[in-house]
Formats: structure tokens, sequence, C-alpha cells
């Protein structure tokens, strides 16, 4: 098997998302300028992935264990997400009538799910992204719930979650290519 850029690629797109989905909050310029910005760095990670080279797996004498990146553990930690995910925004939206608290909820489950496949892929280095989104998602939240402005918002639990996915994911793809990710089992 091959070790292949796919968990990288996706951390970057929903970082790009978050920047995408929230730089409306801003004024026009300055949405357009983060929008584009958030584009061209993904697009350099996409390049820096695509050149870079496919790591072989490791014979079996490895001295660490393979880790499957999408196995069982990783589906878990995803349906816990989703579960929990949904079940905020039940209670966000239709319930606390708060729709501003929207983005914060979301970060912080995010963020919370990072511990897990910290756990899951044996990458403690993610429990440091996990701690950020976690912590931009609960601010996000309290800001909501203080009234803050839509922008502070946005920019707090959206726009910083989403930058801080894409440079987690720019970092990981500086180390050397046999240990930028789990191995694929």
């Amino acid at each position: 098997m091959h070790n292949k850029p796919t968990a990288p690629l996706i951390g970057a797109a929903f970082g790009l998302a978050f920047v995408l989905a929230n730089a409306g909050a801003l004024p026009g310029a300055a949405a357009a300028l983060l929008r584009v910005l958030a584009i061209l760095v993904f697009l350099r990670l996409f390049l820096v992935m695509r050149r870079r080279p496919v790591a072989p797996a490791r014979a079996g004498g490895s001295a660490a264990p393979a880790v499957p990146l999408f196995g069982r553990d990783y589906r878990l930690v995803v349906a816990a997400e989703v579960a929990v995910g949904l079940a905020g925004l039940v209670v966000v939206n239709p319930v606390l009538h708060a729709p501003k608290a929207t983005v914060g909820w979301i970060a912080l489950v995010v963020g919370l799910h990072f511990f897990g496949l910290a756990a899951v892929w044996r990458r403690p280095a993610l429990n440091v992204l996990a701690a950020a989104m976690s912590v931009c998602g609960a601010a996000g939240v309290v800001l909501a719930a203080a009234d803050a402005p839509a922008a502070v918002v946005a920019v707090v639990a959206g726009i910083a979650p989403g930058g801080l996915l894409l440079a987690s994911v720019a970092r990981s793809l500086r180390a050397p290519a046999v240990d930028a990710a789990p191995r694929q089992v």
C-alpha cells in the first residue's frame, strides 16, 4: 500500500471551506481578499501534495505499527462528530434562536473531533490543532451569546479555524513524506 495524501487534502479542503463560508460576514474588499488568499493557499498545498513523492508502506520489520487511516475507529470519531454537531445545531438554532452561534458550535465540534483523531491515528501533534480550534469555537459561541457583531464571530470561529487547518496541513507537508500521515492498511 501507499501513503496517499488523503487526510491532508481533506484538512485543506475543510480549511478552505471554513474561510470561504465565513468571509462573507466581513466588508466586501476584506471578504474578497481573504477568499482569494485562502484559495491560493489551498492551491499551493494541493500542488505540494501532488508533487510529493508517495511513500511506500513500511515492510513488516517497521518499528511503528501501521495505523488504518480511515478504519473503524476513524469512522466512530466522525460519527460522534456528526451526531454531536447535528444535536447542537438542533439546540442552537430552533431552541436557543442563536444563529450567530452556529459557526462557533461547528468549530468547537470539529476541534474536539481532532482529539479523537489524534488518539486513533497516534498523532499527538493533532492535539495542538484540536485545542486551538476548540478554543476558537468556544470563543465564537461565547461571543455570539454576548451579541458580538457577526463579523467578529465569523473571524474568531470561522476564519481563524480555517487558517489553523490550512496551517496545520502546511506544517504536516514539511515533514518527510514517510512520517506525514498514518499508513493506510
